[in-house]
């Protein structure tokens, strides 16, 4: 059979549904882009992405109410914000490469450009993987769910570091 996980059962305790409350719309992603993009001030990213005001200022609203840009006021002009990721912003970036790199494959059929590379010796990133406990790159077919209390005390804790 494939990778299975007991749906009803872990309904309240799963964390997809939260995360894509955070992040599961169009404009959210865009956004955060921009963000990864330097872009910080509201006029730029409106400008940049084409988006309507009051979309914008209602995304930037929620992405600062999940934690995932601050809004810090501007050390030139106190009048003016600037929108910052924050380090649990700055921890969705696999996911962006991931959808990016997922795009590039399955939706548009060629590379994104520009291309996005090692600052360090200029090459582009490796593809976005899975990867075990010991470094090894798994496949859907190498997973399973079990239940957090069926692992050793050592690997749920480091699950949970996680």
């Amino acid at each position: 059979m494939g990778l299975r996980e007991p749906l009803a059962e872990i309904a309240a305790q799963c964390s997809l549904p939260k995360a894509l409350e955070a992040m599961g719309e169009r404009w959210a992603f865009l956004i955060l882009r921009a963000a990864f993009n330097g872009l910080q001030h509201f006029e730029e990213i409106q400008s940049s992405l084409g988006i309507a005001r009051n979309i914008l200022a209602n995304r930037l609203g929620r992405l600062v109410d999940d934690g995932i840009l601050d809004r810090v006021p501007c050390p030139l002009d106190r009048r003016k914000v600037e929108y910052r990721l924050t380090e649990k912003g700055i921890a969705l970036l696999p996911t962006m490469i991931a959808l990016r790199q997922w795009g590039e494959r399955w939706e548009t059929g060629c590379p994104s450009n520009p291309v996005l590379v090692d600052k360090r010796d200029g090459q582009p990133v490796s593809q976005i993987r899975v990867h075990a406990h010991d470094g090894r790159a798994l496949e859907w077919h190498d997973l399973a769910f079990r239940d957090r209390s069926e692992l050793g005390e050592a690997d749920a804790v480091a699950v949970a570091a996680e």
